[in-house]
């Protein structure tokens, strides 16, 4: 309890999946959390309970990441109603699944406005008041497709490879400004987003390839988010973690 008193976050697609385990986690530790996402009902259902039953501070802000606007309205909101942003976890992200031959242009474009252009508009974003606080803490979530290649995730992984790209390049321009800049990389997490293709055969299959024989929950990968907007990690920057349960730790001698 309290690895996050006095910190004010953004969680991007806080509704649900890895975006409300980062939310109850940060809550959990004192942050004060502002979700941000697009569906309403889910979002606003969490900052009740987080806020409510828990006895947190949680508020819900409809926001779609790909739109500039909507960054400056977010950021302007958390600013009003908890203070300066000190921790951006940009969790958004959609997972669609296309052969080259097949996939059609609209989709790699909706894969690329939400998944990389919204990193770098949320960057852009809480950038400048972290800058004009004194720093803070920006959370990037690629993914083990942002470490190696999947068969039919060619545009999907070239958002997450970007986004692993971005990181680097940003930790170098705004760590002399008092701004860390991390990626996180999960494996087959068990989401509602994953689960849409396949189901429990998915997380069947997904548990079978991973060495420690079982798919990822939000509650894995949220700890590792409350260390990197912690000042426990005061001296990380640029890195690139997995939370994979080993499925990059190996190679697969040619799939």
């Amino acid at each position: 309890m309290g690895r996050l008193d006095g910190k004010v976050a953004i969680v991007t697609g806080g509704a649900q999946g890895q975006g409300a385990g980062i939310a109850r986690a940060y809550v959990a530790e004192g942050a004060r959390v502002v979700i941000a996402d697009v569906a309403k009902e889910q979002g606003q259902a969490l900052a009740d309970e987080l806020g409510g039953e828990l006895g947190g501070d949680a508020h819900f802000i409809s926001h779609d990441v790909s739109e500039e606007a909507s960054w400056a309205a977010v950021v302007e909101e958390t600013q009003a109603r908890f203070g300066p942003v000190s921790v951006l976890a940009n969790n958004a992200g959609i997972l669609r699944f296309g052969d080259i031959e097949r996939m059609g242009s609209d989709e790699v474009e909706l894969l690329w406005r939400v998944n990389q252009l919204g990193c770098f508009l949320g960057m852009q974003a809480v950038s400048r008041t972290m800058r004009r606080n004194g720093g803070g803490s920006i959370i990037n979530a690629s993914s083990v497709e942002g470490l190696a290649g999947m068969a039919g995730c060619t545009a999907y992984a070239a958002t997450k490879w970007a986004i692993r790209g971005m990181t680097k390049c940003a930790a170098m321009e705004l760590g002399p400004k008092g701004i860390r800049v991390n990626s996180v990389h999960p494996g087959m997490i068990d989401t509602p987003m994953t689960r849409a293709h396949g189901g429990d055969a998915a997380m069947e299959f997904g548990a079978s390839r991973v060495p420690l024989r079982r798919v990822g929950h939000p509650e894995d990968v949220a700890p590792l988010y409350v260390f990197l907007a912690s000042d426990e990690s005061s001296y990380l920057n640029g890195a690139e973690i997995a939370v994979d349960g080993g499925v990059t730790a190996t190679h697969a001698f040619g799939g």
